[in-house]
């Protein structure tokens, strides 16, 4: 080792944060057990670094013992107190020794690595460190390219996955291709910070909304829940702080700028905007739109309803194979069943039979 990498830690420690100490210690440890291992069997060698001038030395410990069984290892009283008279049983006698020839090109090899691995180390720390707390924050990236199911996308410093699970069904992704996506979970592991992504998490449309709709950015209208089904149809309730501000018109956009955006941005996924009401009875009724809902009965106690719609509207309440209600259900936290208007005369009908 020499001034000439010390010079480098220097560097290091600026650049990167990277303490002088931690590295100048890790290259030590590796230099003792680089030693232990290729020139003697014994472990009790240790190196000082003068962090002046990078030069180093080499030492051997040696206990002081009554009696020798180790000359490795030992050194007896009376050789301790010729060179010291100090020494007493139990101490370590240091010795310096040379070291071979190769050792000068084995230290400067380890010292390049040990730090090029604690670039390396500060690095994945930086970047962890960067995306750790970010959980569900929106991110524009470049499709790279899919293996085995999962989207590998460049969001500059590191690469982002998405799994077959969070992607957008039907969707096609080719190399190149610029997509926004929503951070799930972000992991360190030994081969570095993992950044988990999603298309189908409704994260990514309340953010998308954020971006698109100012009102929302600004806290004007505010988004009260979102359901997803990614890829087909989402549902999103939004009210608005400011009674001058309309919620849907300004979410829609003049002649339906903005949700256009965003449905371009998804894959032309449907997207229903809701008012939220405080009045569950009302929430409900309009979270099951398009239909028309002639009224709702909510149970408080039990939270689930029962909505009562024309009888030409039932199919279109209920949805595509449930789709309608589900979304409602999910999008309300209500359990909601769904009756038209001649099951309801129907069921009073029988139940004044009864009395």
């Amino acid at each position: 080792m020499n001034k000439e990498i010390l010079d480098a830690l220097s560097e290091l420690e600026k650049e990167k944060g990277i303490s002088r100490d931690i590295v100048l210690e890790a290259i030590k440890t590796a230099l003792e057990t680089g030693y232990k291992k290729n020139f003697g069997k014994a472990t009790n060698f240790n190196i000082d670094i003068d962090e002046e001038n990078g030069e180093y030395k080499l030492f051997q410990d040696k206990k002081v013992v009554e009696k020798i069984e180790d000359h490795n290892q030992e050194i007896s009283l009376d050789d301790a107190k010729e060179i010291d008279s100090k020494y007493e049983l139990g101490d370590i006698v240091k010795f310096e020794i040379k070291p071979k020839k190769d050792f000068g090109r084995i230290a400067a090899q380890t010292a390049r690595q040990v730090i090029l691995q604690k670039i390396r180390e500060a690095e994945r720390e930086s970047i962890f460190s960067e995306f750790y707390g970010r959980e569900s924050d929106i991110l524009t990236g470049v499709v790279q390219r899919e293996n085995r199911g999962n989207v590998y996308v460049d969001l500059g410093k590191v690469e982002g996955i998405i799994n077959a699970n969070e992607q957008i069904p039907g969707e096609v992704y080719h190399q190149g291709d610029r997509i926004k996506t929503v951070i799930t979970e972000v992991k360190n592991s030994s081969k570095g910070p993992s950044i988990m992504l999603s298309r189908a998490h409704p994260n990514l449309i309340k953010r998308l909304f954020e971006l698109e709709v100012p009102e929302i950015h600004d806290g004007i209208i505010e988004i009260h829940s979102i359901a997803r089904e990614a890829g087909s149809r989402t549902k999103i309730a939004v009210f608005s702080n400011d009674t001058n501000v309309e919620p849907i018109g300004s979410c829609v956009g003049n002649k339906g700028t903005r949700v256009n955006n965003i449905i371009d941005e998804i894959c032309q996924e449907k997207i229903d905007i809701i008012i939220y009401d405080k009045d569950p009875e009302v929430f409900i009724a309009n979270s099951l739109g398009p239909a028309k809902i002639i009224k709702v009965t909510a149970d408080v106690n039990e939270k689930s309803s029962v909505a009562v719609v024309p009888d030409n509207q039932l199919s279109l309440a209920i949805g595509k194979e449930g789709q309608n209600v589900r979304l409602a259900a999910k999008l309300t936290g209500w359990k909601i069943d769904i009756i038209s208007e001649s099951q309801e005369k129907e069921k009073e009908n029988n139940t004044l039979e009864e009395l």
